[in-house]
């Protein structure tokens, strides 16, 4: 049987390199490349405690539903680990971003919260002990 690992989360940008500054501001990414396409997209490709977090923008003039296939509007939401989610809450909402759901407590042992990033992407913040 085969064998499969996580590799990427990719998102779709109407600016890939500012919503990347987020996640750099944000959560200490770090930025790995930043790659024009032949096709006229820019795919810009993210570090997050080595995982990998790539944004591209769309190609221009793309005339295709947006339910086709790859162009999918589907991510529901994705989770960023922290040690320390009272102290992340602080710094994020410093930085004016806006809180979806507030620190709750998920089951015992893990809390969470939920914040809006660029072009409405849910992220979940989690704390683990």
């Amino acid at each position: 049987m085969p064998q499969y690992a996580y590799d990427h989360v990719h998102l779709i940008s109407p600016d890939p390199v500012k919503t990347a500054e987020f996640y750099e501001k944000a959560f200490g990414a770090t930025r790995v490349s930043v790659t024009p396409r032949p096709d006229g997209r820019t795919l810009v490709e993210l570090s997050l405690s080595g995982s990998r977090l790539l944004l591209m923008n769309t190609v221009a003039g793309d005339s295709r539903p947006p339910d086709s296939p790859r162009k999918r509007y589907g991510l529901e939401h994705f989770g960023v680990r922290t040690d320390n989610l009272d102290e992340t809450a602080k710094n994020l909402k410093a930085m004016g971003v806006q809180f979806v759901q507030e620190i709750t407590v998920s089951r015992p042992g893990l809390r969470i919260a939920f914040i809006m990033a660029p072009d409405n992407v849910l992220i979940e913040l989690m704390e683990k002990k």
